[in-house]
């Protein structure tokens, strides 16, 4: 069952940072589109910045969990590969639990504020215009997902070697 687990996640991950890439080059026809129409004296497309904006927001939260889970993120490993093993490998696993903690809240609350948003009608009015949970919803669930990868991360530090090191920023599985 864990396994099942692991490949559904995985490619759930992958699913979404596939959709990320896909905003990247819809975003760049839109802008190539829309200064060639400028510069051909066709009038440019009015809503395409606003769209880039989004798109960039949508990439940060679709990407996140998937680099995290391949351990591609920012990360300082400085204090963590200068202390002994064990003591960065309970570092390792006191910042993963901070991580998780902090994911779940921010979840939660987008969560809450998703919902009211939606259950007060509230509308993203600029160029375009739609219901503003659409712009919330990708929050909750790319927390979420954050903190499950954070969640796995734990457990495949208590199940392996009780060190960490550099090299492990890649993966713990």
């Amino acid at each position: 069952m864990s396994r099942l687990f692991d490949t559904g996640f995985r490619r759930l991950l992958d699913g979404l940072a596939l959709v990320g890439c896909l905003v990247i080059a819809a975003s760049v026809v839109l802008i190539c589109v829309n200064v060639a129409g400028r510069a051909l004296g066709l009038g440019g497309v009015r809503w395409t910045d606003e769209a880039s904006e989004y798109g960039l927001y949508a990439v940060t939260l679709l990407a996140a969990p998937w680099l995290l889970e391949r351990g591609q993120h920012i990360r300082v490993d400085i204090v963590l590969t200068s202390l002994p093993p064990k003591a960065g490998w309970a570092l390792e696993i006191l910042a993963d639990a901070a991580g998780f903690l902090l994911s779940m809240g921010i979840a939660w609350y987008a969560f809450r504020a998703t919902a009211q948003s939606a259950a007060f009608g509230m509308q993203t009015i600029k160029t375009l215009a739609f219901p503003e949970w659409w712009l919330l919803l990708p929050l909750p669930l790319s927390f979420a997902l954050i903190a499950i990868v954070f969640a796995r991360r734990i457990a495949g530090a208590l199940a392996g070697p009780r060190h960490a090191s550099a090299s492990d920023a890649a993966s713990l599985f």
